[in-house]
């Protein structure tokens, strides 16, 4: 199975309002794509049809070679999901939701999110309702990495971190998907991010996508004129 991800065709509508039409992209196995559009454009409603939280008015959405809408609960543990803003337990310490995720998950690598958490230079023992908005999301985003899944699904994942934390977690994500063979699909609305972590990119406008093309040919083919 070569493209852990697969959409072909998807078309989705609210009401009169037609979000996209034929939108298809693949996710070749340890690949990084990344969604990339203003807001509206249909980021999330492609992470929530992603997700099997939506159906979309037409088309077909396959991870790990099964229809999203079917897939068996063993499968879905192999799939990392966060959705846009961060669910957490704010009463507990970074210790105790650690402990608490843990038994869910078969594959847990609890030294996986504590790296991280090393990373952010908090201790163990501090209340999640005492760290800044960017340290929760990035408590959330350890979580997700120690599951240990075979694909990432991130929706605005740099929401709420301030310049220097999305260059640190950018960074260790890179790191980490390359060393784990993860596939990511992911959505941003801020390129200069994207630049250092994805492989592959869609652009969206609204109701069509503007470009689907490897970073790499992008920077290689792409030029900026600037006139006085």
């Amino acid at each position: 199975m070569d493209n852990l991800i697969e959409c072909h065709n998807l078309t989705h509508y609210y009401g009169k309002r037609l979000i996209y039409r034929d939108l298809s992209f693949a996710v070749p196995r340890g690949r990084i794509l990344g969604l990339l559009g203003k807001n509206g454009t249909g980021k999330t409603t492609t992470i929530n049809i992603l997700s099997g939280f939506l159906r979309p008015k037409s088309g077909i959405c396959r991870i790990l070679g099964e229809d999203i809408t079917r897939m068996p609960d063993q499968l879905r543990q192999d799939i990392g999901l966060l959705i846009e803003g961060h669910v957490q337990y704010s009463f507990m310490t970074i210790r105790q939701i650690e402990r608490f995720y843990a038994p869910f998950y078969p594959k847990w690598r609890r030294e996986a999110y504590y790296e991280l958490m090393e990373l952010l230079k908090v201790t163990e023992s501090q209340h999640l309702s005492r760290m800044s908005c960017g340290q929760r999301s990035q408590v959330a985003l350890g979580l997700l990495l120690a599951q240990n899944p075979k694909v990432l699904i991130l929706d605005d994942f740099s929401m709420g971190l301030d310049p220097g934390y999305r260059r640190l977690f950018v960074d260790y994500l890179h790191h980490y998907a390359k060393e784990q063979g993860t596939t990511i699909f992911l959505t941003s609305h801020i390129i200069q991010d994207m630049e250092r972590l994805i492989d592959d990119c869609i652009i969206m406008d609204y109701g069509s996508i503007l470009l689907q093309r490897p970073v790499a040919e992008i920077l290689d083919e792409g030029r900026l004129y600037r006139c006085t």
